[in-house]
């Protein structure tokens, strides 16, 4: 039995996002997180804090899309900015995975009292109904990114991205 995707809450505020992720953040939910923070990055809002307080694990395709993220809001290398994107209260596991895969330096990462949940609206499980070839590219992207970020990632990911790409020209060609 499969266990259900992230839950994801969000607040918006003036520039800054407030997003509390609950549960697994897994493929499924990448495409929702990422369809939300397209739409956000639209309207111009640069900042973001996620809550982690009550993400139980991280698969590698939402850490790719995140990290992706990380990547498109860096301050430019020349600046002292600070990280755009700040993940509060990661468990072990979360932070291992963020350290393991070379990405860490991407983000703020802060220790502190979970998000108030009043203020916040939940989004349902389901709000892009993903086709196939959309999870599909997603989860393709994402290990691209992760592997494009750290080489140390090619071989624990060439093997998936090789499969993700092979399957998506046959969905073409039908």
């Amino acid at each position: 039995m499969n266990a259900p995707s992230a839950r994801l809450l969000v607040s918006v505020g003036e520039r800054t996002v407030l997003i509390k992720i609950a549960g697994r953040a897994n493929f499924d939910s990448s495409v929702n997180f990422k369809t939300l923070v397209n739409e956000l990055r639209q309207k111009n809002y640069d900042r973001y804090l996620l809550d982690l307080s009550e993400c139980l694990l991280m698969d590698s395709t939402f850490l790719g899309v995140l990290a992706g993220f990380g990547l498109k809001l860096a301050p430019p290398a020349d600046t002292q900015g600070s990280a755009a994107i700040e993940l509060l209260n990661p468990n072990v596991r979360v932070s291992e995975l963020l350290e393991n895969l070379g990405v860490a330096h991407l983000f703020k990462i802060a220790r502190g009292d979970p998000l108030p949940l009043e203020n916040m609206e939940s989004l349902p499980p389901v709000t892009t109904n993903p086709t196939r070839q959309e999870l599909s590219r997603t989860c393709l992207d994402a290990h691209q990114t992760l592997m494009e970020i750290n080489p140390a990632n090619i071989p624990k990911f060439k093997d998936v991205a090789q499969f993700l790409a092979d399957d998506l020209k046959k969905m073409k060609n039908r």
